[in-house]
């Protein structure tokens, strides 16, 4: 299935923010998805991040940019994006959590929470205590990601976390819209049960 047709699925199933990961596609293959993912995010009133290139970002008008550990500087891309587009890191650790707080990111993304292979070059999983750690640590919004299912939805929300991010939980699902509402409803039954923070989850 091409991706967009997979990312329309997942948006008919209610899922809020998208993140654009193709690294490898050459620039005018990638700014041509970007701007066709722009297109169908606004559609569905979800967010649109892309991952590293902050040049396509500024183009199609994203909602943010994600960075990874080998991306530029928090700090550089705030120059070039200025104070509307979010900030989002992707973190392993305590210490990378607070620096890219420091640095100035609006939100991090913490995992592998759970055993994933998808996550599995960066080692071993984080684990679910790194979460209340973090709830005691940090200012920003975080995510818990890797392995994340919607099974196990409520143990990364009631740990601390502000949601969550799923790769294979949905794109890899056989029913995609129906692996996304699947999700959308565990975290309103969360919401019912735990006092959370109101920044979008994706």
């Amino acid at each position: 299935m091409p991706l967009t047709a997979a990312v329309r699925l997942a948006l008919e199933g209610g899922v809020r923010a998208v993140q654009l990961r193709e690294k490898d596609l050459p620039i005018r293959e990638l700014l041509l998805l970007a701007q066709e993912l722009r297109a169908m995010t606004k559609e569905f009133g979800a967010r649109l991040f892309i991952n590293d290139r902050v040049d396509v970002a500024n183009a199609v008008n994203a909602d943010g940019v994600h960075l990874g550990h080998q991306s530029m500087p928090v700090k550089a891309v705030r120059k070039v994006v200025g104070s509307d587009m979010l900030i989002g890191v992707s973190t392993h650790s305590m210490m990378e959590a607070k620096d890219a707080e420091a640095g100035g990111a609006d939100f991090i993304t913490i995992g592998p929470i759970f055993d994933t292979p998808s996550k599995a070059k960066l080692g071993n999983p984080v684990g679910i205590n790194i979460l209340k750690e973090l709830k005691c640590e940090l200012t920003i919004p975080f995510y818990g990601l890797g392995g994340v299912k919607s099974g196990n939805i409520a143990q990364v929300i009631g740990s601390g976390a502000t949601g969550v991010a799923m790769i294979s939980a949905i794109m890899a699902a056989e029913d995609i819209k129906k692996a996304s509402s699947k999700v959308i409803e565990a975290l309103a039954f969360i919401d019912k049960v735990i006092c959370n923070s109101c920044i979008p989850r994706y």
